[in-house]
């Protein structure tokens, strides 16, 4: 198998390291097939950047969109290739990680706030009532707006184990403190009062859009893909006081300030403009692997993807991770073994 000419050329672009450790791999016969699992969060692009990439390369990598927590916990247990996952793995998961971790930032996205009110077509959530609405303090449309309907508030959230949830949570704990104190930020808290569960992203989206009076949140692509009659998107305050969509441009325009950690990991919690509540999305690889042809295969599937790949994000609505930070993760991906 080898890379396109144009895949080679845009290789080149980023640096003589990676494409001399990817020139080594060219002679070699590498892995036919990789799997992996984790975040329905990213699973829009996923999909699209595998497909292209077995169109590339002729490597048909397998994805199974079961959420950040089973992603991890199928990591550790070595029975996929790869994980994903929207919230970085803890200290203890971590420490359960035998061959070692990188994590490979691929993409940052928005988290939508929908929500199920037939007639209200612009609803726009203070950052005062947001956190007020998740923690189950305020539990009537009229308390959020007097002029909204006089009808229960219906809470619908992740089923499972979820790096979207973690982003969501992670946001409201950094903008409200009793917020913070009552479910605080976690991949699958303890809500502490009655709400409504739906498995992944596109499972809150359903629910949400059967639901009358409901409201919930999932990655944006989802919340564009299921969006009509009975299902909209709220405008959410930021921290410059301005009600902002979820669209791609106030995405980028939050994550303009975001610096990564020296293992790319970012605080993204509160940004200072744009869409208020964003994330970034990872791969997790192993930094030892016991099969050479699989370690070879995945150095060149992560070189794809943050390269040619990333001319892919924002057709999806995803923000692009900065060039300056590709290129660190890069030197990375070629230590693998």
């Amino acid at each position: 198998m080898i890379f396109s000419t144009a895949t080679l050329t845009r290789v080149c672009a980023v640096s003589f390291a990676t494409a001399a450790a990817l020139a080594g791999t060219m002679g070699e016969t590498l892995a036919q097939t990789l799997n992996g699992a984790g975040a329905s969060f990213p699973a829009p692009l996923y999909q699209r950047y595998f497909a292209d990439y077995k169109n590339a390369t002729g490597v048909t990598v397998n994805y199974n969109s079961v959420g950040s927590g089973a992603g991890v916990r199928q990591f550790i247990a070595g029975t996929v290739d790869f994980g994903a996952s929207d919230a970085a793995p803890s200290s203890s998961e971590k420490s359960q990680m035998k061959n070692g971790l990188l994590l490979v930032p691929t993409a940052g996205g928005a988290v939508a706030v929908v929500y199920n009110l037939p007639g209200v077509n612009n609803l726009q959530i203070s950052r005062a009532n947001l956190g007020k609405i998740f923690s189950g303090e305020i539990t009537n449309w009229r308390q959020v707006d007097p002029k909204l309907p006089n009808q229960p508030i219906k809470v619908v959230v992740r089923a499972d184990g979820s790096g979207t949830t973690e982003i969501f949570t992670s946001h409201l704990s950094a903008i409200s403190p009793s917020f913070k104190s009552k479910v605080g930020t976690s991949k699958e808290p303890n809500w502490g009062f009655t709400v409504l569960k739906g498995p992944k992203n596109d499972g809150v989206a359903a629910l949400v859009k059967q639901t009358e009076g409901s409201i919930g949140y999932v990655q944006d692509t989802f919340a564009r893909k299921n969006e009509g009659a009975t299902m909209r998107t709220a405008r959410i305050q930021n921290k410059a006081g301005q009600f902002v969509e979820p669209s791609l441009a106030q995405a980028n325009k939050a994550m303009e300030g975001i610096k990564f950690n020296a293992d790319f990991t970012a605080n993204m919690d509160d940004p200072s403009s744009g869409y208020p509540i964003v994330g970034i999305t990872w791969l997790l690889v192993p930094r030892d692997y016991a099969d050479n042809k699989k370690a070879a295969e995945i150095k060149r599937l992560l070189t794809w993807i943050l390269t040619t790949g990333q001319g892919i994000n924002n057709q999806l609505e995803f923000t692009r991770i900065p060039q300056s930070v590709t290129q660190k993760v890069l030197a990375e991906v070629n230590k693998i073994k």
